[in-house]
C-alpha cells in the first residue's frame, strides 16, 4: 500500500553538557511524550546520549537463552484468561507456519526484548507491530488510508521494539515466500533504512506537518503505481476495491439473516456463535434487551457528535465471533443495531482488552481501563481513527470485570494477503509499513532524538537486520516446539478453522 460454553458461567457475554541532557529513564507509567519545550539542540543531545545507553550495534543484541522463559509456558500463561474452548483454536492457528506462529507470539517476544539493553527513547508503541498489522482502512472523511491498524498489546516503551517486532516478521514472511538469503538481507535492510529515513524527515518537519502526515491510498497509487509489476499492480488494486466493497451493509449481508421478521446473525460455529447458542431463547431474549444499557455505557467514551449519531440506533442482536491468530479465545462479540428502518443497520464489534503483554516489563499503563488504553493508544498512532472507536467496562454474573473497545466491524477495512506477494511487492509493502511506523512514533515520541540517534549512515539498519534473521531462527525454533508439544498432547490444537 479469528464442555460447551452455555453450560459455564463465563459463558455470559461480557460487553462490558553545552546541552543538559534529560533523563533517559522515564517513569513508563506516564504517556510517551517528548520531554516539554527542549530545543533541537537538546533533543539530538538526547539521541547521542543513547548511543552510549545503547550504541546502535547494540541493536542486533539477541538475549540469552539460557535464562530465557519457556516459550510454550508464557503461551499457556495466556490461556489461563481466555475462554478455555477456543484456546485449542488459536493454537491450531499459530501451528499453520512460522509467521502464523509468530503473529501469535507477542509475550514471547516482549519477554525476549526486555532481555536486552534499550534506547531510552520512548514512543507510543504499537506492541505488536509485525507486517500483518497494517492495512486500510477509510476515514471519517471517507478516504481510504494505509496505516497500523492492531493496537491491543499498545503501550509507552523504546522505539526500537516495534521497529525490531517489523523486520524480524518481514524475514519470518520472506522465508515462507521462499526469497532467497541475499534478497531477504537486502529487503531487510530497506525496511530499516526506510523507517530511519523517514524519522530523519519527520525530525526536521514542524509538530503539524508531522501530525498531519498520512498514507492516502489514492494518492499514493497515482503517484507509485508505475514503480509496480503488472501483477503486484492487479493484486494491489483487487486489495483496493475489496477493501472498499467491505462496509457496514456488506457486513449485514454476510453476517445475517431475517428471522421472523426480525434480523438476526447467522451462526457458524465455533467463528460466529450466536446468542441462543450460547445461553438459550429466553436468556438471549433478555440479554439482548440489555444490551441497550451497554451501549448506553460505551456511548459515553465517544464525542458528542458521535454520541448523537449513536443515538439513533437500537441493539437487536449480538454475536460471539472468533478474531485474528493472537486475539483467538478472548472474548469478541458482534453486536447489530438497527436505524430507522430494516435497511439501516450498523454492526459494531466489542472486544476484550486485556492487560497488554509489554506491562510486565515496561509499566503498568496510565489507563486503568484497558480499553481505554487501546483507544487512546490508537488515536495517537493512527493518522485518523474510526468514527464508533470507544471503551467500556462491563461487570458479568460471574463477577469478573472485564475491559472492552468498541469499533465498526467493517468500515472499508482490508489487508494485503503477505504470503501471496512477488518479492518485488513485498519490498515495497515493507518499505510502507516502515514509513508508516516511523509517522506513528514521530507523533508521540521526540523525533528529533530518535532521529540523531538513528544517524545518516546504514550502522542501525545493519543491526536490525541482523537481530531479524537471528530472531527469526529463534522463532522457527519456538515455532518447532509448539509443534512437538501439540504433537505429545502437551497443548490440544484445533486445525482448519
Amino acid at each position: 500500500m479469528t464442555q460447551t460454553e452455555s453450560t459455564r458461567p463465563d459463558a455470559v457475554p461480557d460487553i462490558g553538557a553545552i546541552h543538559p541532557v534529560p533523563s533517559l529513564t522515564p517513569d513508563r507509567r506516564r504517556a510517551a511524550d517528548p520531554v516539554a519545550h527542549l530545543t533541537r539542540a537538546q533533543r539530538e543531545s538526547r539521541g547521542d546520549a543513547a548511543r552510549v545507553l545503547l550504541p546502535r550495534s547494540g541493536l542486533a543484541a539477541l538475549g540469552a537463552l539460557d535464562t530465557r522463559p519457556d516459550p510454550i509456558d508464557l503461551l499457556v500463561s495466556q490461556g489461563t484468561t481466555r475462554v478455555p474452548e477456543l484456546v485449542p483454536l488459536r493454537y491450531g492457528r499459530m501451528a499453520t507456519s512460522a509467521f502464523a506462529f509468530y503473529r501469535g507470539a507477542a509475550l514471547i517476544m516482549a519477554s525476549d526484548l526486555a532481555a536486552t539493553p534499550d534506547s531510552g527513547l520512548d514512543v507510543q508503541l504499537c506492541g505488536d507491530a509485525h507486517i500483518s498489522n497494517f492495512g486500510l482502512y477509510g476515514t471519517p472523511e471517507r478516504r481510504l488510508l494505509f496505516d497500523l491498524n492492531d493496537f491491543d498489546e499498545t503501550l509507552p516503551g523504546p522505539f526500537e521494539w516495534d521497529v525490531k517486532r517489523l523486520v524480524a516478521s518481514a524475514e519470518i514472511a520472506a522465508r515462507g515466500l521462499d526469497i532467497d538469503t541475499k534478497e531477504r538481507r537486502s529487503i531487510l535492510l530497506e525496511i530499516a533504512k526506510a523507517y530511519r529515513t523517514a524519522m530523519r524527515t519527520f525530525a526536521r518537519q514542524p509538530n503539524l506537518d508531522v501530525w498531519y502526515a498520512r498514507l492516502d491510498v489514492d494518492d499514493h497509487l497515482r503517484e507509485f503505481s508505475s514503480t509496480l509489476g503488472k501483477a503486484q499492480q492487479k493484486k494491489t488494486q483487487s486489495t483496493v476495491r475489496k477493501a472498499r466493497s467491505r462496509d457496514h451493509l456488506k457486513a449485514v449481508e454476510k453476517l445475517t439473516e431475517v428471522v421472523g421478521g426480525s434480523r438476526r446473525f447467522l451462526s457458524d460455529p465455533p467463528l460466529v456463535t450466536t446468542l441462543v447458542e450460547l445461553l438459550g431463547e429466553t436468556a438471549a431474549h433478555e440479554f439482548t434487551e440489555a444490551m441497550g444499557k451497554l451501549i448506553s455505557a460505551y456511548r459515553s467514551s465517544l464525542q458528542p457528535d458521535r454520541q448523537h449519531l449513536l443515538n439513533q440506533y437500537r441493539v437487536v442482536d449480538m454475536a460471539r465471533k472468533v478474531v485474528g491468530v493472537g486475539s483467538v479465545g478472548t472474548r469478541a462479540w458482534i453486536v447489530l443495531l438497527q436505524g430507522v428502518d430494516d435497511s439501516d443497520f450498523l454492526v459494531l464489534q466489542a472486544k476484550e482488552a486485556q492487560v497488554s503483554v509489554l506491562e510486565q516489563f515496561l509499566g503498568a499503563s496510565e489507563y486503568t481501563q484497558s480499553g481505554q488504553r487501546v483507544v487512546e493508544g490508537q488515536r495517537l498512532m493512527q493518522a485518523a481513527s474510526d468514527t464508533m472507536l470507544g471503551w467500556q467496562r462491563n461487570t458479568g454474573i460471574d463477577g469478573i470485570e472485564r475491559d472492552f473497545y468498541i469499533r465498526q466491524l467493517r468500515d472499508w477495512k482490508g489487508s494485503a494477503v503477505v504470503e501471496e506477494m512477488t518479492p518485488d511487492g513485498f519490498r515495497q509493502y515493507g518499505g510502507l509499513c516502515a514509513w508508516t511506523l516511523a509517522r506513528a512514533h514521530a507523533r508521540s515520541g521526540d523525533r528529533v532524538a530518535i532521529a540523531s540517534y538513528l544517524g545518516g549512515s546504514k550502522a542501525a539498519d545493519e543491526a536490525f537486520a541482523t537481530f531479524a534473521v537471528e530472531y527469526a531462527d529463534r522463532t522457527e525454533r519456538d515455532y518447532a516446539s509448539l509443534l512437538a508439544a501439540i504433537s505429545t498432547g502437551r497443548l490440544e490444537a484445533v486445525h482448519g478453522i
